[in-house]
């Protein structure tokens, strides 16, 4: 580990001046280049602005999230298919609203503006809440107005439109912090390049840091204090994550737009059909591509991407028929580099399918998970355990082991492997994948366990017999979901970075949407003929344990795909 440090530290000064390749793109907040302004702007002097950003604003969106569906039932009087419903509508949202913000932040805004917007529409969504929970129907005790007067429609309405602005400014700001943090590294300087990777696991520390306090205080504020106080807490929340992110302006690097993504990508498509008929040449250097001087000049000095003899059909976007179309429009002629884009976008595709899997195990973690914990013995000495506070331990067991992970972990596979990163993406994310699978063989042989006690009519299980299928879950979180976000963040183009975020994070919504797909096929094959099926309403008369088990399966085989997707990926290749 000492001579990994001392190259660096060799490395550095010759490099101290390589931030000059990508030009006046990257900028302080005042719009000085990085070259002029490298030493105090960007690195960790940034970063722990947002990461405090980032906790406060975690803190706020799971102090809405734990408990949407009570609110909804008890104050909004809403039917257990009803809440159900609206709960999934506003949580789909808050994971498709991310592509909306990427598009702005790759195309228009940049991540520090973009941010900004979004952040606005957040607290005007969270305030819009807290007014309604003044209502009378929503208040309790001496924190109701007594002069406020109002119909249950218009407290609906003023609720669900906060709720789906805060969706919209959640999900907007979501593919903009992480990547508008990993901005702050420079790649060129090996010293940064380490802090970068160790910079995705603390920003996951500091989500669930704010998962676990707004789990335990907060959702303990709205049920024992009333929902104006209880809402207007996450309020305060996302104000002081503004606060937070506003107050490191000054040591923000901050990096240009390139233009729209999906332009650049469809130029090429329409390119490539244009020219179907165009042979390749045998030279790829004769395909076309911007000088420095010309890259300087359009691109802000941005990083160019050597060619690759994959997809080739593309590379007939890049081929010079006539001279005539060096200056016609980019619908006609495209760089190597515009080709590259969309050949990495492709070979990433594959990857990110398999997080699809990988997050519908985690929406057990929601669902079937609670309903077998409420089967399940929940007294512990003088103390009855709520099953649903059994999500607990996820959070903690990441706020444990991401601190293990990276100064220990790590470490140590640097100097097992000489790798500087210790584990590649890939890597750390297939190690998430096993996890994954062992997180459902544990739930499912607990699931049997209490099964065959529950019919040898022997005294019921004991909950904690699920802590460990939930720190498995945490520790699959810290490889799976750290490295999903890396992989995004490093290998996608530099066009389109906030873009990869957010269908990284679409993953997660289609995850849960796979998970209902499952449930509901495994409960129509399951229950013909007139069966209980494997999971009917009273679990003691059903196979929760197949249903795990056919997950696990699902998981295991999920993880083939990936080892053999993983396999056959080829890293970009930047010149």
């Amino acid at each position: 580990m000492a001579s990994l440090k001392e190259n660096l530290q060799l490395e550095e000064p010759l490099l101290e001046g390589s931030a000059v390749h990508r030009g006046d793109r990257v900028v302080d907040i005042k719009g000085a280049p990085t070259p002029i302004t490298k030493h105090r702007t960007g690195s960790w002097k940034a970063c722990k602005f947002i990461l405090v950003t980032e906790c406060f604003e975690e803190l706020a969106y799971y102090g809405i999230q734990f408990n949407l569906v009570t609110f909804l039932k008890t104050i909004l009087q809403e039917s257990n298919v009803s809440a159900a419903r609206n709960y999934t509508n506003w949580q789909g949202t808050c994971y498709i609203a991310p592509l909306v913000g990427a598009i702005v932040a790759d195309s228009y805004l940049g991540r520090y503006l973009t941010t900004l917007a979004f952040f606005a529409v957040y607290l005007i969504g969270m305030a819009a809440m807290s007014v309604s929970a003044s209502f009378p129907a929503a208040c309790t005790g001496l924190d109701c107005p007594q002069d406020v007067g109002s119909s249950p429609s218009s407290q609906s309405a003023v609720f669900f439109l906060g709720l789906y602005m805060m969706a919209i400014g959640a999900g907007g700001i979501k593919p903009c912090v992480s990547s508008f943090g990993a901005d702050q590294f420079d790649d060129s300087v090996p010293a940064e390049r380490l802090k970068k990777n160790s910079f995705f696991n603390w920003f996951f520390f500091s989500i669930y840091i704010g998962s676990f306090v707004s789990g335990t205080v907060v959702v303990w504020v709205q049920d024992h204090c009333g929902w104006v106080v209880g809402l207007w807490i996450p309020t305060l929340f996302i104000a002081l994550a503004i606060a937070s992110f506003l107050l490191g302006s000054g040591s923000y690097r901050v990096q240009k737009p390139l233009g729209s993504p999906l332009a650049r990508v469809s130029q090429v498509v329409v390119a490539a059909v244009r020219k179907r008929n165009v042979g390749l040449p045998r030279d790829a250097s004769l395909l076309h591509e911007l000088s420095e001087v010309e890259s300087m000049a359009e691109s802000d000095g941005a990083k160019k991407l050597q060619h690759t003899p994959v997809l080739s059909f593309l590379d007939k976007a890049a081929v010079v028929s006539s001279a005539e179309e060096l200056y016609s429009d980019p619908w006609r002629l495209c760089t190597v580099t515009q080709v590259e884009e969309l050949k990495i976008v492709i070979g990433m595709l594959p990857i990110w399918a398999t997080g699809i899997v990988y997050f519908s195990v985690l929406a057990q973690f929601s669902s079937t998970f609670l309903e077998q914990g409420r089967r399940m013995d929940t007294a512990v000495g003088t103390f009855a355990i709520p099953p649903a506070s059994l999500a607990s331990f996820d959070a903690v067991s990441v706020i444990l082991f991401v601190p293990i992970y990276d100064r220990v972990l790590i470490p140590a596979a640097r100097r097992f492997t000489g790798n500087e990163r210790g584990f590649s993406e890939l890597q750390r994310f297939g190690v998430g994948l096993f996890l994954s699978v062992l997180v459902m063989v544990a739930a499912a042989a607990v699931e049997a366990r209490r099964l065959a006690l529950d019919r040898a009519a022997a005294a019921p299980m004991c909950i904690l017999w699920q802590v460990p299928q939930y720190l498995l879950v945490g520790a699959s979180v810290v490889f799976a979901c750290v490295g999903q976000s890396e992989f995004f963040y490093n290998e996608a183009p530099e066009s389109m970075r906030s873009l990869c975020s957010a269908l990284g994070l679409l993953t997660v919504s289609l995850g849960s949407y796979l998970s209902s797909l499952v449930v509901t096929v495994v409960s129509g094959v399951t229950t013909r003929g007139g069966g209980p099926g494997w999971i009917p309403d009273d679990l003691n008369e059903g196979h929760l344990d197949r249903f795990f088990w056919l997950i696990a399966a699902l998981s295991a085989l999920n993880l083939a795909v990936f080892v053999w997707c993983a396999k056959r990926y080829k890293c970009k290749n930047v010149s």
